[in-house]
């Protein structure tokens, strides 16, 4: 026979076959939907706010094109370039203290000044809407402002009202709806205050070496193309290589949201891919036991002749045909997802989700799906197809008939390694997606190891007198025992459970307990240099037993690696942020008390040669710099070129004055700049913090104080809710988990039937069962629960203390959660299957064996 015709015949005996339905393949279907549907519906969620910052670039930008100065205006040169290439919209971004008229109470806010063309693409949304000379206009002495929902609140505030910026005073017009550009602009940790131009010079907060951006927005020509756009921003880039503005255009408009959906959909995706795989645990079980089940078609088959490549062929068409039916049904879901999320993800992301049907995402999700099938399905259906007819007439099963053929095995490893590969090549971090398929081939290798030993302690506790609990450790370690699949199935969802929470529960401890302890009260930005001393006496006289330490601060960028442009460097992703944007920078002509050097020496405090800087040891490393290398970095419009001189181990976790780098006093000689300043009172109460923070913004408006233990309550919630999203995700691998146990106790019920059937005509009580299956699902949760707690707890303490740097502890409460849930899924999903099990009549059964 043909190989066309053996696979044609295959198909037609496969779908007879399914004709009795597809019972016992529940399971089956639904690991594979689930994995899927999170794999496609996570891809095409990613894929929609893609496309939707694609389609928005102009209106999210503010421009076609966006050229960036930090502490200093355009020049007219610079300002008549921009013009002639299009029309321009000006605005300036800085923090501030916004108080109310009487000063009686204050609020930290984001001040983005804008001009008469502000928005040149999309539309401000203000409540109620006015007009741009309605809304900003000076009138009856103060300029007018608008400002969002938050601000009010925080203030007890409502339109109409009035409140200090600077010298100046602004009334709140409206409520500020929707900032079309404010995606571009970056998180913020306040509330906005959107003014004029004219009403933020008017407050006195904008002098020289104030920390304060300023943004010129570029409208092109109609129909202006991608390539005018590399035009302009070459020849601005030729005409004024030492501007120092950061340019962006509008495909790139917002390349940190684009960053964090890739990580966000990666992590995933992974996770994803996580219940795939144990939902492949499942569909091996239940090809197992669909297998079993059909002992007597394979018998007869065989009798009649036919090859055990053709029944090989037979059941592996069944499963694929089956396969098709859960991918089919995942991929519904993945569709259905984009459009269900656009509306939620819309109050959580300024960004308009393109919700569509997206052919890649739901082709990666099929590629997944298939090949966890195969995977995990070879094996089975190999060990099947060699077993003789006469084997299966006697025997109740396949368990005993040794390994497969070594073209099953090479296959499956052949299958395993392309399910690896696809992960890593399509991953947006490969390093991460490495890292991952290692994980996954460990964590099933440790988990068959965990079964095992768990096998053979059992086969060697020593004998009890109770019945049940005998029963209960014989059938842990006998012949086709439950404890290879409850264990591998369980654990993966129960390892990643217990990471996840003990990472967010050092980090959440960290953020609310630890760092407090180490951190400063407060920071103080933008010290004017005259106004340094008179600021130092003032809070000496208010927090006399505090400590404040203050140090000069400039905003830069870096432009150049040892001569090299930035935009030329392959730069490792850890190491990236630190050319990412303006930096804080500083010069000390003494080391920092805080500091102390890795490699190099400190310069003398008297020191005049060449531009010196001491660059932070891990970010150095991670860019690939040594000591002798140059860095340039872009000051006021000026490029300086610096050696460097030493590295410095910088505990950032102490959340007090920090930099990456420190120059030597010389570099900046004469540049003009702001102070930073901290203080630090341990004894403190909220009481003195509030006077502090009232007295500092009466006597310097212009001064921006932020309250530590407030900016951290922002980031403890932020973290609180993306813990909250991953924990979510996480769980459908768990899902998936206790899917894969409810298949494994089922498949495994025709024997216990006989077993149960044995036992009560020998005399044993459903009680004495009941206990027995109890006590033996209550030993394989326990023994999976405290291989989770051990796995998880190494995954975590190494993810807190080596990547984070953070010290680590272990949580008693996520021990206890996990005990629990481990024995209330293993025994309650356990004696659910053997309940029914219990019931079946002995007469039937004996009449079998």
């Amino acid at each position: 026979m043909t190989m066309s015709r053996q696979l044609a015949l295959a198909f037609r005996f496969a779908l007879r076959e399914m004709r009795g339905g597809l019972s016992g393949f529940a399971i089956f279907l639904a690991c594979i939907a689930l994995g899927v549907a999170a794999i496609g519906g996570v891809n095409s969620v990613a894929r929609s706010i893609s496309d939707g910052v694609a389609a928005q670039g102009q209106p999210l930008l503010g421009g076609d094109l966006r050229f960036r100065l930090n502490q200093r205006e355009a020049n007219d040169t610079e300002l008549g370039f921009l013009q002639a290439a299009g029309d321009v919209s000006r605005s300036a971004s800085m923090r501030s203290m916004a108080r109310l008229t009487d000063s009686s109470d204050q609020a930290l806010v984001e001040v983005k000044a804008v001009d008469d063309a502000y928005p040149l693409y999309g539309t401000l949304e203000t409540q109620p809407a006015l007009a741009h000379e309605e809304l900003f206009s000076e009138s009856a002495g103060a300029f007018g402002a608008a400002a969002p929902d938050l601000l009010f609140e925080r203030l007890g505030l409502k339109v109409g009202d009035r409140i200090m910026l600077g010298n100046a005073t602004f009334e709140l017009r409206a409520v500020l709806v929707s900032e079309p550009d404010a995606v571009s602009e970056g998180f913020g940790f306040a509330p906005r205050l959107l003014v004029s131009l004219e009403g933020l010079h008017a407050s006195g907060l904008v002098v020289t070496g104030s920390l304060v951006e300023h943004s010129y927005k570029l409208k092109l020509e109609p129909g202006a193309s991608d390539a005018r756009l590399a035009q302009v921003e070459a020849q601005a880039r030729t005409a004024f290589p030492e501007a120092g503005w950061s340019i962006r255009n509008r495909s790139n408009a917002a390349p940190a949201l684009s960053a964090n959906i890739e990580r966000f959909s990666q992590f995933l995706t992974l996770v994803g891919l996580t219940s795939l795989v144990v939902g492949g645990v499942g569909v091996a079980n239940a090809v197992r036991a669909y297998l079993d089940g059909k002992r007597g078609v394979i018998a007869s088959f065989k009798s009649l002749g036919a090859s055990g490549r053709f029944v090989f062929t037979v059941y592996l068409v069944q499963t694929l045909l089956i396969a098709a039916i859960g991918i089919a049904a995942g991929l519904v879901l993945a569709v259905l997802m984009p459009f269900a999320a656009s509306g939620a993800l819309q109050a959580v992301i300024p960004v308009p989700a393109e919700a569509g049907i997206y052919p890649a995402a739901l082709g990666l999700a099929t590629a997944f799906g298939l090949l966890v099938t195969l995977a995990f399905a070879l094996m089975p259906l190999g060990r099947a197809r060699d077993v003789p007819a006469t084997a299966l007439f006697r025997e109740l099963g396949f368990e005993a008939r040794g390994r497969p053929r070594f073209v099953y095995l090479a296959a499956t490893a052949v299958i395993a390694l392309s399910l690896a590969a696809l992960a890593i090549f399509t991953a947006h971090d490969r390093r991460i997606a490495v890292t991952f398929v290692g994980a996954a081939v460990l964590s099933f290798l440790v988990l068959r190891l965990v079964a095992w030993l768990v096998q053979w302690l059992a086969r060697r506790a020593p004998r009890v007198r109770s019945t049940s609990l005998r029963l209960a450790v014989g059938n842990i370690h006998r012949p086709g025992a439950l404890t290879p699949s409850v264990v591998l199935a369980l654990g993966l969802g129960l390892t990643l459970l217990v990471t996840l929470a003990l990472i967010d529960g050092n980090l959440r401890r960290q953020i609310s307990d630890s760092l407090p302890e180490k951190a400063p009260n407060f920071f103080f930005v933008d010290i004017q240099a005259a106004d340094v001393d008179t600021f130092s006496t003032l809070i000496a006289r208010e927090a006399p037993q505090g400590t404040l330490v203050k140090v000069p601060m400039l905003r830069g960028r870096v432009t150049a690696l040892n001569g090299t442009d930035v935009r030329e460097l392959d730069i490792p992703p850890a190491g990236a942020w630190v050319l990412r944007g303006d930096r804080g920078l500083t010069y000390e002509a003494e080391q920092p008390r805080n500091a102390s050097l890795t490699s190099g020496s400190w310069w003398q405090a008297d020191y005049t040669g060449e531009p010196l800087v001491s660059f932070s040891a891990k970010e150095g490393e991670e860019l690939g710099l040594a000591v002798g290398d140059t860095v340039t970095v872009n000051v006021l419009g000026r490029n300086v070129t610096a050696r460097i001189a030493n590295f410095r181990q910088v505990q950032w976790e102490t959340l007090g004055i920090n930099f990456v780098m420190v120059f030597s006093p010389n570099t900046f000689a004469g540049a003009p700049h702001s102070w930073l300043a901290t203080l630090s009172d341990d004894t403190a109460t909220v009481a003195d913090d509030a006077r502090i923070l009232n007295a500092v913004t009466r006597a310097f408006p212009a001064v921006t104080t932020v309250r530590v233990k407030d900016a951290l309550d922002i980031v403890n919630q932020l973290v609180g809710e993306l813990g909250t999203a991953i924990r979510a995700a996480a769980g459908v691998a768990l899902i998936s988990s206790v899917l894969v146990l409810a298949g494994a106790l089922a498949a495994g019920n025709r024997a216990r039937i006989h077993d149960a059937v044995v036992l009560k005509t020998l005399g044993a009580t459903r009680r004495t069962l009941i206990s027995a299956f109890a006590l033996e699902y209550m030993l394989l949760g326990l023994a999976t629960a405290v291989f989770a707690l051990a796995a998880g707890g190494v995954a975590a303490w190494y993810v807190v203390t080596q990547i984070m740097t953070l010290p680590s502890q272990f949580s008693v409460e996520v021990a206890l959660g996990t005990i629990v849930l481990a024995l209330v899924l293993t025994v309650g999903i356990g004696l659910v299957g053997t309940w029914r099990v219990l019931g079946h009549k002995a007469a039937p059964v004996l009449r079998d064996l």
